[in-house]
């Protein structure tokens, strides 16, 4: 089954109690949350203190994604935190393998990112340790931008790999998720489709997740 992850970079943070409820209603399992450093991406966000607020106010799976600069130095304040899931930029440390035996050690699944002007022959030494690998299909630090088109080649190039070699990670899209390619997604292989924009700045939260939902599962029926 496609997971819809409501990325909370988009929600508003005076009602984020409320937001994260709404979602909860809509049928998601996990929350995506967006940590950038004003370095690495043009933007800053949250950091640990948000992190561990989360952890106390749902049981969804956190799904942290590190957009900062050397991210291996990070992983064990972010798992004492409370997240159960932390990715990385390829292009953000020179020792991504490193990055990831951190995550890995400490019990959490570990995801690796590229950019969109990275390509998927970058991860080509990690790809069989990795639990998922997360495709920016936007240039990351800001919401609402569009979706990149070529994302789909992406997408396609992972899941062919991952059947050829029998590999077991999950395939993430961030950046631009919406209704109108919730299809193409989930037909070119995304296992999880992260929505922000799309999901809280819609008048009802809860049915954007179902109707994201419900539009990734009819492409993979209607693809059978």
């Amino acid at each position: 089954m496609v997971q819809i992850a409501p990325s909370i970079l988009a929600a508003d943070f005076a009602r984020l109690g409320d937001e994260i409820r709404a979602v909860e209603e809509g049928g998601a399992k996990m929350l995506h949350v967006d940590v950038m450093d004003g370095h690495f991406v043009p933007n800053i966000s949250i950091g640990v203190p948000v992190v561990a607020s989360l952890r106390k106010a749902t049981s969804l799976t956190l799904d942290v994604h590190l957009m900062i600069e050397r991210p291996e130095r990070y992983v064990g304040a972010f798992a004492d935190a409370g997240a159960d899931m932390i990715s990385v930029h390829q292009e953000a440390t020179p020792h991504l393998d490193g990055a990831l035996g951190v995550i890995t050690e400490r019990g959490l699944a570990a995801g690796a990112v590229i950019n969109p002007a990275t390509p998927v022959s970058a991860l080509k030494e990690v790809l069989d340790q990795v639990d998922f690998v997360l495709v920016m299909s936007v240039n990351p630090g800001f919401g609402g931008q569009k979706f990149i088109p070529g994302s789909l080649d992406k997408i396609r190039e992972l899941k062919e790999l991952r059947a050829r070699y029998n590999w077991r990670y999950r395939i993430e899209v961030d950046g631009g998720v919406g209704a109108e390619n919730a299809a193409d997604l989930a037909r070119a292989g995304a296992d999880i489709l992260i929505a922000g924009t799309s999901v809280f700045h819609t008048a009802d939260a809860a049915e954007a997740v179902r109707k994201l939902q419900r539009i990734a599962q009819e492409a993979l029926t209607q693809k059978v």
